[in-house]
């Protein structure tokens, strides 16, 4: 039996047999978990760093008495970011080293070990002869001693940049088949393998690139002999608990650490926390014995010795067991723990400032389904010392965590410029729009106040609907069921939400329908309809319905039609792999958005990660295939007008009694605001990260400051380098400059501070993935993640975050330090991955902390398959409100019509305005829109800010095509006009998207512009890459080339 080998499929590929080094192999009684006993200098923080041909001196963090240590060299040159130096006394034609590297990656036996000797060349001749995570056993020639050789055993080769492709080197070995014979190096003769046959190298030193790539402490693994001895021990505890510092964030699920092992399990621990201080420590658990059920914590208060003071329980919570999600509602998580695995549960304790300093006691009971209570007695000593905003300036202390359960914003009251809900009867108005409400609970009229230029609000309004919103029900003889009115109420009536309930019923069919409806003051109205049967019932379909007036339904967008000039008839259905479930008809002063939903609706990801979480199919809406979508332009009764039916169909099925189906739907009444184009053109875009004065000299009056930039190093997590930050916006603001910075949500750097507290909440905010991406997440997350964005200068890794989940409340709280530390003037959002709530809350943070601060959008196009075909304007509509500007975007195509730029680009039928960006845009068809490129992008808007000054745009009217009052025009629908309209003169955007050379006259009304005819003079002003000086007289044919325009300054002489 002592020369027998085994395999462990789970920790490595061979395991030495008794007599060569190690314990004979047995069966585990868990998965993947192993010990041994370490140093007391294994407790140590922190890592001793060597200089470039420094000697390694044993002393420091070690494993037993080999030193752990930092050293310089290139990661990505192929040597990857972890090596053992070992030192060779004399030359040796085979050489045997154990490894004792605790490793915690997967499948180590399958990657391989890259041995370099002294002088840096590649030795060629190397055997594993057994590699597990506890251990590499290897033999190996040694051609130059003494001397030190490196073996890394972790390398890998990198491809790409910014979604690199990180592989591990297989484990392939070159040795010469000579000296494998020679010295009885085969895989069958392993078995009379003996180390005591071959010279023995000595590790002195385990090193790593940096410490921030280290495994110490938490991921040294403990060995499988010392899990065993630990078990021998503790193992009649039905789990192990090891109560941990918050220093010592708890990093593998799959292995325990080799820390552990010298600390044991315990039930009791002690920590040290300031007055007002958020304390967070974690209770590390192992089911060694069997799955654990439905885990949960019990707090009790922490009680002052010798004193009746108190700290309340009701400050202590577990972040893993429940908190509030980010739509403010409570929520419990349900915890299991399957048998061989580790899971930290993060608790934090709120230490009221004016706590009395002293030492409390108080427990922490553990509870699970499937074993009896654990307690865990805690001893808090509270300092003297106050720790302001709760520590939340110190990122090591983990405050922020309590971030995580936030409701900061989350309340109804109304953020500029938007005005109080009010309801008169069934009717709800909100800034410029209106929603009649039938007695079921639907819309039966909605009206817009906004004026064709969308630059006002006024008196008179424009119908949208046709016919009202219907909820039909056919039965199988094609007849559709009466819906007869139980009962109307309003629920809830505030200035930023109105909410309200129908019950209606279906005699016919044995059907109720429940509404829930409510409206919110930026034009957002939720519907949710309950279908419930009273008694089985077969129908031949389920469908709502609505109409629009044919002069509004002038455009659509969604469902896969690109944005412009609706068609004649649409029909769509359901396919999980396009990011597609709203449509937009309107025209550009009234409009409405459909969504259609189902109560299992997650927001998907987008940008690049759609098919990796796409969209849920609605059950009711799809119904297996059966659903359907339609728009089709019909004549009304009179036979003379026209009208657009809107129909979404679920088709035919059999419901059974009691069973529940949700149609649901939202709607998004559009526009939100009134564009505002004198501060559009006043309000100057640098988006670059750049010295103060360079800036200041280009004109502009708003930076842009991405990541990857000095002061904002690292993606979405901008809380690393706040005192340069506040410096540098400081410094502008004296400049007369606002600065915003990259923040948003969609991935989170691997630098967070909170990272493994994140990633111990399973997939509740990263995403459940295939992991991958840059070699850090490999080797610290391993599995169950999405790679996100990298930048090789800093190895900034980021994670992809879920579509919805408590980060948000993270996120908000973040955004309001910003403002109260750096004072930030508003942020620049590249694509956006969470809802308009968390919109809504971010810009009511600023309106609070930062009044005037700005947002704008960036957006490339998401109409690809790997974005699943999603027209931006549509996919974000529901942020609109709460936006400034867009910036739309990579990959857009300004050779479009005008139609596509109106609805897809320009933001003005929902009120807003925007910039373009591939390769600079077109600046003569932008300028129709209000768009320039942004600086110091290409394309260079600075000639036409020269003009706007000398003109006067910001206090000028923008009176567009698409307006009936716009004063110039060509009579083409081919070569278009905007008017800037002052009390004297104008000026006007003239572009061409016609096929060839054109001589085109204005049609003028001079009565509008103010302006004799007899004594006016069309100017056009020389701008740089733009057009040459010229002058025309009042009906002289302008010359416009395929692609371009004129800039027209029309004035009296």
């Amino acid at each position: 039996m002592a020369n027998q080998q085994s395999t462990n499929p789970k920790r490595g590929l061979m395991v030495l047999p008794a007599g060569a080094g190690s314990q004979k192999a047995r069966k585990r009684p868990f998965r993947k978990l192993f010990f041994i006993i370490l140093a007391p200098a294994l407790l140590t923080l922190g890592l001793v760093s060597l200089s470039p041909g420094q000697s390694p001196e044993k002393s420091g963090p070690a494993l037993g008495n080999i030193p752990y240590q930092l050293a310089s060299w290139d990661p990505d040159s192929g040597q990857g970011n972890h090596r053992a130096v070992v030192k060779v006394a004399n030359k040796a034609d085979a050489v045997y080293v154990r490894l004792p590297w605790r490793r915690p990656d997967p499948e180590p036996e399958k990657k391989r070990v890259l041995v370099l000797a002294p002088s840096g060349q590649e030795i060629k001749n190397v055997f594993p002869v057994a590699v597990n995570n506890d251990y590499g056993d290897f033999v190996f020639q040694a051609t130059e001693a003494p001397g030190d050789y490196y073996f890394y055993y972790l390398p890998y080769k990198i491809e790409g940049r910014n979604y690199p492709k990180v592989t591990y080197l297989p484990a392939e070995y070159q040795a010469e088949t000579g000296w494998l014979l020679r010295n009885g190096l085969r895989q069958d003769w392993l078995a009379r393998f003996n180390p005591g046959n071959f010279p023995r190298a000595e590790v002195l030193v385990f090193e790593v690139v940096d410490e921030f790539s280290s495994f110490y402490p938490m991921e040294i693994i403990a060995t499988e002999a010392e899990v065993r001895q630990l078990l021998e021990k503790f193992g009649h505890q039905p789990y192990l608990v090891f109560p941990e510092d918050r220093r010592f964030p708890v990093r593998m699920a799959e292995f325990l650490p080799a820390r552990w092992v010298e600390i044991g399990p315990r039930d009791s621990f002690e920590g040290q926390a300031d007055r007002g201080e958020y304390y967070v420590f974690q209770l590390g658990l192992f089911a060694h014995k069997e799955k654990l059920d439905k885990i949960g914590v019990r707090f009790s208060d922490l009680k002052l010795t010798n004193s009746a003071v108190v700290i309340p329980a009701a400050g202590a919570s577990c972040l893993n067991t429940g908190g509030t999600g980010w739509d403010g509602r409570e929520f419990e998580k349900e915890i299991k723990l399957e048998k061989g695995r580790v899971q930290p549960l993060w608790c934090g304790w709120q230490i009221p400032e004016e706590a009395v300093a002293g030492d409390y006691t108080g427990q922490v009971e553990i509870l699970s389904a499937s074993a009896a209570p654990r307690t865990i007695n805690l001893k808090i000593r509270v300092s003297d010392r106050v720790r302001p905003e709760s520590g939340d300036s110190e990122l090591w202390r983990l405050s922020r965590l309590r971030w995580l359960n936030s409701l900061l914003a989350v309340d109804w009251e109304v953020v500029p410029p938007f005005t109080p809900l009010e309801v008169r009867g069934r009717t709800i108005a909100c800034l410029g729009r209106k929603i009649s409400l039938s007695k079921h609970g639907l819309p039966e009229d909605i009206r817009s106040f906004f004026n064709p230029e969308v630059t006002a609000v006024g008196p008179s309004s424009v119908g949208l609907l046709d016919s009202p919103f219907e909820f039909a029900v056919r039965n199988y003889a094609g007849l559709y069921q009466e819906l007869k009115n139980r009962s109307f109420a309003f629920t809830r009536i505030t200035p930023g939400e109105v909410c309200w309930k129908a019950e209606n019923e279906i005699p016919g069919l044995h059907l109720l329908l429940e509404v829930n409806g409510r409206m919110e003051f930026d034009g957002f109205v939720e519907f949710r309809l309950k279908l419930k049967a009273v008694e089985e019932a077969e129908v031949d379909d389920i469908r709502l319905t609505f109409a629009l007036k044919e002069e509004v339904a002038r455009y659509m967008m969604g469902l896969g039609f690109k944005g412009g000039r609706r068609p004649q008839s649409f029909s769509w259905s359901w396919d999980r792999e396009k990011n597609q479930d709203a449509l937009w008809l309107g025209t550009v002063n009234a409009g409405l958005q459909i969504q259609l939903r189902a109560e299992n609706y997650s927001r998907p990801l987008n940008t690049n990660f759609y098919t990796l979480k796409p969209l849920n199919l609605p059950p009711s809406w799809w119904n297996e295939g059966r659903g359907w979508v339609s728009v089709k332009e019909e004549l009304k009764k009179n036979k003379k007008q026209k009208r657009l039916l809107f129909t979404a169909a679920g088709g035919p099925r059999k419901i059974r009694a009691g069973e529940e189906l949700h149609f649901d739907f939202n709607l998004l009444l559009t526009p939100f605001k009134p564009t505002n184009p004198g501060k559009h053109f006043s309000e100057r875009y640098y988006h670059a990260y750049k010295p103060l004065e360079e800036i200041a000299a280009s004109g502009a009056n708003v930076i842009n400051v991405h990541h990857a930039t000095d002061i904002n190093p690292y993606i979405n997590y901008p809380f690393l380098q706040p005192e340069k930050m506040k410096a540098y916006i400081d410094q502008a603001h004296q400049r007369g400059l606002k600065v915003k910075i990259y923040y948003t949500i969609r991935e989170l750097s691997n630098r967070a501070a909170e990272l493994f507290v994140l990633k111990s909440l399973g997939n509740e905010i990263f995403t459940d993935g295939p992991g991958g991406g840059y070699s850090w997440l490999q080797e610290h997350l391993r599995s169950n993640y999405i790679a996100g964005w990298f930048v090789p200068e800093l190895k900034d890794a980021a994670v992809i975050n879920s579509g919805m989940s408590r980060w948000h409340n993270y996120y908000i709280e973040g955004l309001a330090w910003l403002c109260r530390h750096v004072g930030l003037d508003g942020l620049y959002l590249d694509d956006v991955a969470f809802d308009r709530v968390t919109m809504k809350r971010a810009r009511k943070v600023l309106e609070k902390y930062r009044p005037g601060s700005l947002i704008d959008l960036h957006s490339a196009n998401q109409y690809n398959p790997r974005d699943g075909f999603a027209s931006s304007a549509n996919l974000y509509l529901e942020h609109f409100p709460y936006i400034d500007r867009l910036w739309f975007g990579e990959y857009f195509d300004y050779n479009s019509p005008p139609d596509y730029w109106l609805v897809e680009m320009s933001g003005i039928p929902f009120g807003l305005m925007g910039e373009m960006l591939e390769k600079g845009g077109n600046p003569w068809r932008g300028m129709v829109f209000g768009m320039t490129a942004r600086l110091p992008w290409s394309g260079d808007p600075r000639p036409l800010w020269k003009v706007w000054d000398e003109f006067g745009i910001s206090g000028a009217r923008m009176i567009g095509f698409w307006s009936p009052s716009c004063p110039v025009k060509t009579g083409r629908d081919d070569i278009l006009t905007t008017v800037y309209l002052r009390k004297d003169r104008a000026l006007v955007a003239l572009a061409s998207w016609a096929g060839e050379p054109v001589d085109c006259r204005l049609n003028i009304d001079w009565k509008k512009l103010g302006i004799d005819p007899k004594k006016a003079v069309l100017e056009a002003p020389a701008i740089e890459n733009f057009q040459p000086a010229r002058e025309f007289q009042p009906g002289e044919p302008l010359p416009v080339e395929p692609g371009r325009g004129w800039l027209l300054i029309i004035k009296s002489r």
